[in-house]
């Protein structure tokens, strides 16, 4: 009937019902046809993008010592073309972060930027929120919405047994950016 409607063969239309049918569109059954099975292409690209994992898209992150003066950060910042660097402490462990904003206001107050340490105005943990490689891009994006942040750092827990507390290591960045690609790329796919 449809092939009809559109004035084409049944075997013109078989490629795109099996489209359709792949992404969950239409549903097929035997002796029944072709169907609609209430999804909308908005409802199939949720779930896609449910699907997407941190460790398929996170990025290099950028890390610098806590002993690094906060003019270095923000030379490093401005090389690196980033908007947050990573801490690392002298274990290789995230021991905090320190973004544009954190640097912009100790810089206004000139103070001796060379003099003064990172660490002094870095956020330390436990106030920064991190992402594990295996959760969803969904998920790092309601984190980064709901704690109004610009990057999370994408981290290894480690238990450490001699604190007998968790560290975590530093492998990737995801980022407000990160996350409009991914929607850009999706955009263009549909």
């Amino acid at each position: 009937m449809i092939a009809e409607k559109l004035n084409l063969s049944r075997a013109a239309l078989r490629p795109d019902l099996a489209i359709l049918t792949m992404t969950g569109i239409l549903e097929a059954r035997q002796r029944v046809g072709y169907f609609y099975s209430g999804k909308t292409i908005e409802n199939f690209f949720a779930e896609h993008i449910k699907k997407i994992k941190v460790k398929d898209v996170k990025g290099v992150p950028i890390i610098i010592k806590e002993n690094t003066s906060i003019y270095d950060a923000i030379v490093t910042i401005f090389l690196e073309d980033v908007g947050t660097l990573f801490v690392n402490d002298d274990d290789e462990y995230l021991a905090g972060i320190v973004s544009r904003k954190d640097l912009l206001k100790i810089a206004i107050g000139n103070v001796e930027l060379q003099k003064i340490p990172v660490g002094i105005i870095m956020t330390r943990m436990p106030n920064i929120i991190t992402i594990d490689a295996e959760d969803t891009v969904h998920h790092a994006a309601e984190k980064i919405v709901e704690h109004e942040v610009d990057a999370l750092p994408v981290v290894v827990s480690i238990k450490d047994e001699g604190e007998k507390g968790v560290k975590y290591k530093v492998i990737g960045k995801i980022t407000k950016t990160n996350i409009t690609k991914i929607f850009v790329e999706l955009g263009k796919t549909f």
